[in-house]
């Protein structure tokens, strides 16, 4: 998957948000991949020809991340339950916070509790995009960042099932915000 690893994040993430893609082809391989490609076009630039998107088809399915059947006279194209772990991955790396010109004043606190044992790999993923973020620790589970970022904690909580234990506060002020203020640039 690391030569054609562009490609096949381009596919579980189409395969991924769509759920199930079902496409009208007679054969497999590089017709499949073609009418991927023609499909959804925006997601899958020109460089990407048919036959690479096949071998890639055909790696995804030996890896056991797709599965391809025919139904109805269709392929029907789904992810596999290690599929969909990858999608969740490959959402979660692309995730970014926009940054936006000017500040709101508004502070956005996040604060979770997510329990150790039984979701310890949500709260890991999370601590690592709120670093990746450039969030201000206040606490071990009370992050500060003064930029818009209600949408992408939601769905971080929402991917890993984890959203119960989070909660974000839209703040004016945090008393002695100078150190907070400093951090971001402010």
């Amino acid at each position: 998957m690391k030569t054609h690893g562009e490609i096949a994040k381009q596919i579980l993430l189409a395969v991924g948000i769509a759920g199930v893609i079902i496409i009208v082809a007679a054969a497999p391989g590089v017709l499949l991949a073609a009418k991927l490609f023609e499909q959804d076009r925006k997601r899958f630039s020109k460089k990407y020809t048919p036959q690479k998107g096949a071998r890639t088809i055909q790696k995804l399915k030996k890896n056991r991340l797709i599965t391809v059947k025919k139904r109805q006279g269709k392929l029907v194209i789904e992810l596999t339950k290690e599929g969909k772990k990858k999608f969740q991955g490959i959402q979660i790396e692309n995730l970014q916070i926009t940054k936006p010109p000017r500040w709101d004043k508004k502070w956005r606190i996040l604060i979770f509790d997510i329990p150790d044992k039984s979701f310890r790999r949500a709260r890991d993923v999370l601590r690592s995009k709120l670093k990746q973020w450039e969030f201000y620790p206040l606490q071990k589970s009370v992050w500060v960042c003064p930029w818009p970022c209600e949408k992408e904690i939601e769905l971080v909580g929402e991917l890993y099932g984890v959203s119960e234990y989070i909660s974000i506060i839209v703040a004016e002020t945090i008393s002695n915000d100078t150190l907070l203020r400093k951090h971001f640039g402010l």
